[in-house]
């Protein structure tokens, strides 16, 4: 089961499977050679977390794209991300800084995509990682909860941003994590907040601009096109 969530998440994730398109349960146990029980549950598990839904009469789908959830969410958190950086800038030691910089050069180091054009999921632990070092120092165990949460919450929202037909080109998006990186080392942290929110506004400018694109398009693109 754990082959086929891992790889119908990517698919999800990397665009390959667009907002709103069907899942047809039948084809993806034959696709993967798997029980009708195993793709189920797989789903099922994806649902959970908010990336397939589920109706009664409709089947399974890959979640749609939310304008107004998506500027909320993204509103909500600015405020809480930056409120958890600019804590951790304040009360940082010498620990965080390490954590921070080591954070920062595995996403560095690492691809978001290989070769053949498929999305690396050790990328996506790697921004998760950096997003995370930032604001570890805040000493708020509610605060770093309820950024996680708002984390994950966007994380669809992030890669789609960057993955789905017709999106715009965002070439920098590492120099966006140096600058951060730098202004949070530097102890800058009014630059620090204005770049992470510039960051976090971005991706959702980017979805915006695509998402009357997406229902045209075809439920499932090819990702070396990416």
């Amino acid at each position: 089961m754990e082959d086929v969530y891992e790889a119908l998440r990517a698919d999800i994730l990397f665009g390959r499977r667009l907002p709103s398109s069907r899942l047809q349960l039948n084809e993806v146990a034959e696709q993967h050679d798997v029980s009708l029980s195993v793709v189920r549950e797989a789903v099922t598990r994806l649902a959970s977390e908010d990336l397939v839904d589920a109706t009664p009469q409709r089947g399974f789908h890959v979640r749609s794209i939310s304008i107004d959830h998506l500027q909320d969410l993204t509103w909500v958190r600015v405020q809480l991300e930056g409120m958890a950086l600019r804590e951790s800038i304040a009360k940082g030691d010498v620990t965080w800084e390490a954590n921070l910089v080591a954070a920062h050069h595995r996403l560095a180091v690492t691809p978001m995509y290989f070769e053949d054009g498929t999305g690396n999921f050790e990328w996506l632990q790697a921004h998760g990682g950096f997003h995370a070092a930032l604001a570890a120092a805040a000493g708020s165990p509610i605060l770093e909860r309820l950024r996680r949460q708002l984390y994950d919450a966007a994380e669809l929202y992030r890669m789609w941003s960057g993955n789905l037909p017709h999106h715009p080109n965002r070439a920098h998006v590492g120099d966006e994590h140096k600058a951060i990186f730098d202004a949070a080392l530097a102890r800058d942290a009014e630059l620090a907040g204005d770049l992470l929110t510039q960051h976090l506004e971005t991706t959702a400018r980017h979805l915006e601009a695509i998402a009357p694109d997406v229902d045209a398009a075809p439920s499932v693109v090819n990702a070396a096109a990416h």
